[in-house]
């Protein structure tokens, strides 16, 4: 039977396959019940798998007092044969029990997968505000491995149970008083473990929290490892994570202790039962109420309930640490969209984009620019236009306050908890009330979502490269000929890409695209917009990290690839703004002009101070915007790639 990895059909997030976030507990019996014909299958097997096991010492028993005392070979036989045939079955059981069981395995991993994926969609640029990067990956990875493992020893612990149950029935026919021993003493066992399985799961919350954190910082370092270099800090970046993987090794090694110590209590107790049963059988041949064959028996089943006993430690501790992970499970898939489902106003075309908080006007079919002294209010206008929450917010911890202890920690706790909810809040209220940005007069927060992603795109400097060939990079939708993906290309400057990934369109690039310059990185994500040709672009900074002569040729060339489509570009570079039709000067907030380039160059100090750093004169309108050594400020433009802020 060939079919791993297994197709995942469950574990869409959406109907009647919506996790249960109410409480870990719950969202662990979600799984379970996902799966509900597997673990019933798998628990089948393990029933299948396990009985003949627990039948042998019975078999034994039954050839020694019949066979070997009675000296009747025909039932030695017998016997013989009934111990092969039970034998084979077990493996046979054995090999479809497994089977099963890694198949449910997979599914529990990669639905969790499938889960934090759809989350991560639903939600976009939301998540990072609520989650740290590092807990979304750890769920996605490590976490849906131990719902996996969680999965396996339910199923592996029922077969386990109904073992031990016949055992015990088997010794109560034979014996009362050996029955209840066998009975009793088990579940006694496993309780007196309770007491380190709490101890042990804080321990191992607060493994996962410093491991989760620990791959935040790993991501932030590989994401800025280029920036690093460039200013000397990696030696800074390298000692911080140095020290935090040694308060994940310090976490994982106490988690390990206790752990350990469950294990030792195990084995020590399970140990002394098999001691205790077999001196009981031996008391009982003394007196005559056992004969050989039955003592083997109960020396056989005394061994055999090591393994359910083990089996019952185990459960105990794979269950308190999935419950760890559906914690950090819940704490993400339990994000409520911002973003109103019931939303059906339509939206216009080739209408006026209007700001009204900035008063900022985009004309359909026009290329208007923005300049602001301040980045970051152009950037939030540029969010605003995209109908996209500002990231003015850092994720709140989900273990704030964990190396604390008493009152400390559990007021922190309360302060995380406090800020988690006003961040909800605050989104809840942006998200749901009037957006005060307009298209054609209608408010964007009366469209579904999806419709002003449809028909408004924003790519700023936070766009990513991801890993896969340069035409999914380009053209992720598969809706583009060649010939227009080769004038995505052209109107981005980006046709050195294309030369320098091996294998051309179906050359392979590295995760955030690695292998290329921060310039290329930069022109990639400009073609992909450019691709999308949706009926308002709006670009963040697109030339930030390009020379001046490739700046040159994508001013020239972008106006023409974007003709009659709306198209908005926050930039402060002349080279752009040569080009545009119009230009809106951006002051604490507010549009306070607007006009061409040549025309706020000349009359407003103000845009100088910020275009041509300085109140010089504007440039001579014979010259060559396009030239990139045209004297736009009194000095040459000669900026290499990488240069600008």
């Amino acid at each position: 039977m060939r079919d791993f990895p297994p197709t995942v059909t469950a574990f869409t997030g959406t109907g009647r396959h919506e996790p249960d976030t109410r409480s870990p507990f719950r969202f662990l019996w979600w799984l379970v019940g996902e799966q509900r014909d597997l673990v019933l299958a798998g628990s089948a097997l393990s029933v299948l798998w396990m009985l003949p096991a627990a039948l042998t010492p019975w078999v034994f028993g039954r050839a020694i007092d019949e066979g070997i005392i009675g000296a009747d070979p025909a039932r030695v036989a017998l016997w013989t044969g009934v111990l092969l045939l039970i034998t084979v079955f077990g493996a046979g059981s054995g090999v479809f029990y497994h089977t099963v069981v890694v198949r449910s395995w997979l599914i529990a991993l990669y639905g969790t997968t499938r889960l934090v994926t759809h989350k991560s969609v639903q939600l976009g640029h939301v998540l990072p505000r609520r989650n740290p990067t590092g807990e979304v990956l750890s769920v996605s990875g490590s976490d849906g491995d131990q719902f996996g493992g969680f999965i396996e020893i339910v199923s592996r612990a029922v077969g386990n149970i109904v073992a031990y149950t016949v055992v015990a029935l088997i010794v109560l026919s034979t014996s009362v008083q050996l029955g209840l021993v066998v009975l009793l003493v088990a579940p006694l066992l496993v309780l007196t473990s309770a007491p380190l399985l709490r101890p042990m799961g804080r321990a191992q919350t607060r493994e996962r929290s410093r491991d989760s954190e620990l791959t935040s910082r790993a991501t932030d370092i590989v994401a800025g490892l280029r920036i690093l270099r460039g200013i000397g800090g990696e030696r800074i970046f390298g000692d911080g994570y140095a020290r935090q993987s040694q308060r994940v090794r310090h976490a994982g090694v106490r988690a390990g202790a206790w752990q350990a110590g469950v294990e030792s209590v195990g084995v020590l107790l399970s140990g002394m039962f098999v001691v205790a049963l077999l001196w009981l059988g031996v008391l009982e041949v003394r007196a005559g109420r056992l004969s050989v064959g039955e003592l083997v028996t109960f020396l056989g089943y005394a061994l055999f309930l090591v393994q359910p006993i083990r089996v019952f430690f185990e459960l105990a501790q794979k269950v308190t640490r999935a419950l760890v992970s559906a914690r950090k499970a819940v704490a993400v898939l339990s994000q409520p969209d911002p973003w109103p489902q019931d939303r059906q106003a339509p939206l216009p075309t080739d209408a006026v984009l209007h700001d009204l908080r900035s008063d900022f006007r985009a004309e359909p079919g026009l290329l208007t620019m923005v300049v602001s002294a301040t980045p970051d209010d152009s950037a939030a206008l540029a969010d605003r236009l995209g109908r996209y929450l500002p990231g003015d917010a850092d994720p709140v911890p989900l273990d704030a306050g964990e190396d604390l202890g008493g009152r400390a920690a559990r007021r922190a706790r309360q302060e995380a908890e406090q800020r988690r909810r006003d961040l909800l809040g605050r989104d809840a209220t942006r998200a749901r009330g009037p957006w005060q940005v307009q298209l054609g007069g209608v408010d964007l927060a009366l469209a579904p979502v999806e419709e002003v992603r449809q028909r408004i795109l924003v790519s700023d400097t936070g766009a990513h490269v991801f890993a896969g060939t340069l035409q999914e990079a380009v053209d992720p939708h598969a809706r583009l000929t060649r010939a227009q993906a080769e004038q995505a290309l052209h109107a981005a400057a980006a046709e050195d890409v294309y030369d320098v990934v091996p294998g051309g369109w179906q050359g392979v690039l590295d995760e955030r695209g690695r292998g290329l310059s921060g310039g290329q990185r930069q022109r990639l994500v400009l073609a992909r917009a450019v691709a999308a040709d949706p009926e308002v672009l709006v670009l963040v900074e697109p030339t930030s990290a390009v020379d001046a002569h490739t700046e040159a040729r994508i001013a020239e060339r972008l106006p023409r690839v974007r003709q009659g489509r709306t198209t908005v570009v926050m930039t402060a570079s002349p080279l752009l703004l040569h080009r545009a039709d119009r230009v809106a000067l951006l002051q604490d907030g507010r549009v306070t002009d607007v006009g061409t380039h040549d025309e706020l160059a000349a009359r407003n100090p103000a845009y100088r101070s910020v275009v041509l750093r300085g109140d010089a004169a504007p440039a001579d309108p014979d010259t060559d915007p396009a030239d990139p050594h045209a004297v736009l400020d009194g000095t040459p433009t000669t900026e290499h790639e990488g240069s600008r802020a």
